[in-house]
């Protein structure tokens, strides 16, 4: 029986759980080692001891029996389909899910590489993602791989979303960081939207991206915080809040400075940065349209309120634990999408019943466009017909 039946739910969030290795194959030979010798590589490989014990228990016959009574118990590397592609599909007909775009864990960040001097490596490393990710995917049409596109270097940039798009990718992850010598808005990045909207592809914020948080503030003097994980990370409560903010202040910039205007085809999605900062994030970029409009041509020439191409153009995740249905009655019906995180720990255990209590008291429709229409509209034309509300589950 799968998790879910007689719906049409659509994942705007899963992930791989990689094991150390899973860019070798695709990586340029001449840029390996190096690589291999990143602090961020090194120091995600050392934290792989669980990773092991998984890759053999997903070769025991008994344990793998087991994988569809567990499908949401078991996390992160234990989880099937978690690293091996060919189980996979299974794993998403236990879901039940129409379809899941698919982001890496190992890879989020992109190893620090897109803030550092050297871009031949930041860009090998995205590549080689890419290759990886279109290739783990491949294995069924439900699976939408996600490609990193780093904004450090415009003609890199270009060059990066064109082979992503070519290779198959469904949709192209940037950071929430501001790029180092420009604005994300740049001009010049307008090939790379460019490219997105003529192919359909959405393009995607997701956690990993973003400003991490000062680590001044976890000096305070008292005993250090338990880890959200259980291990020694030191993801609390603080370290949660600053999350949203540098894709709040990208995308500000963005509309203000008229790409969405510019490219008014093209879809965005913020992913795993939660929604709650959504509907006081609209009136907040109102506001400031309000009060600059006077002196600043851009916000003049803008083709509707920053809230109404927020509606238009922008879709956004919801945590588990936030209230959705308050989210979209506040943001608009057209902003929320569902996501199981799957294998995260973070998606929780019943993410569908959180997410239906949470809707309960909004509309047949506004239920609906969280679950599964949202999510077609933003992928548009990269999610195959076929795909978008298949008879099959209903009929489940």
């Amino acid at each position: 029986m799968a998790y879910v039946e007689g719906r049409i739910i659509h994942d705007a969030d899963s992930h791989l759980m990689e094991l150390s290795d899973c860019l070798d194959p695709y990586f340029e030979a001449k840029l390996l080692a190096k690589y291999h010798a990143l602090p961020g590589f090194v120091s995600r490989a050392k934290r792989q001891a669980k990773a092991a014990e998984a890759k053999a228990s997903q070769a025991d016959a008994a344990f793998r029996a087991g994988a569809e009574a567990n499908i949401l118990l078991r996390k992160n590397y234990e989880a099937q389909g978690a690293f091996i592609s060919n189980d996979r599909p299974a794993a998403l007909n236990t879901l039940g899910f129409a379809s899941q775009l698919v982001f890496t864990t190992w890879c989020l960040g992109n190893f620090g590489l897109d803030q550092s001097d050297d871009m031949e490596l930041c860009y090998a490393a995205a590549t080689a993602h890419n290759r990886m990710m279109t290739d783990f995917c491949k294995v069924d049409r439900r699976l939408l791989p996600t490609a990193q596109v780093p904004l450090e270097d415009i003609a890199r940039a270009k060059a990066c979303a064109r082979q992503a798009i070519e290779l198959g990718a469904k949709a192209l992850m940037v950071p929430s960081k501001c790029p180092q010598h420009h604005s994300p808005s740049h001009v010049g990045l307008d090939a790379v939207w460019g490219l997105a909207q003529e192919a359909g592809v959405p393009i995607l914020f997701h956690v990993g991206g973003e400003e991490k948080l000062d680590p001044a503030y976890k000096v305070n003097g008292l005993p250090p915080v338990p880890d959200f994980h259980g291990g020694d990370d030191n993801f609390t409560s603080v370290s949660y809040m600053p999350i949203p903010n540098a894709a709040m202040q990208t995308l500000a910039t963005m509309i203000f400075d008229g790409v969405f205007d510019r490219f008014p085809g093209l879809k965005f999605g913020a992913i795993e940065l939660g929604a709650a900062w959504v509907p006081g994030w609209m009136r907040s970029m109102d506001s400031a349209a309000s009060a600059f409009i006077k002196n600043e041509a851009r916000l003049q020439k803008l083709s509707a309120k920053p809230s109404e191409i927020v509606r238009r153009q922008l879709r956004v995740t919801p945590y588990p634990h936030e209230d959705a249905g308050w989210i979209a009655r506040e943001a608009g019906a057209e902003i929320c999408m569902f996501s199981s995180d799957y294998p995260h720990v973070e998606g929780g255990r019943n993410p569908l019943k959180r997410f239906d209590t949470a809707t309960e008291g909004c509309t047949p429709a506004a239920v609906d466009a969280f679950y599964a229409g949202n999510f077609i509209d933003m992928m548009g034309a990269a999610l195959p017909e076929d795909l978008r509300r298949p008879a099959h589950l209903l009929a489940a």
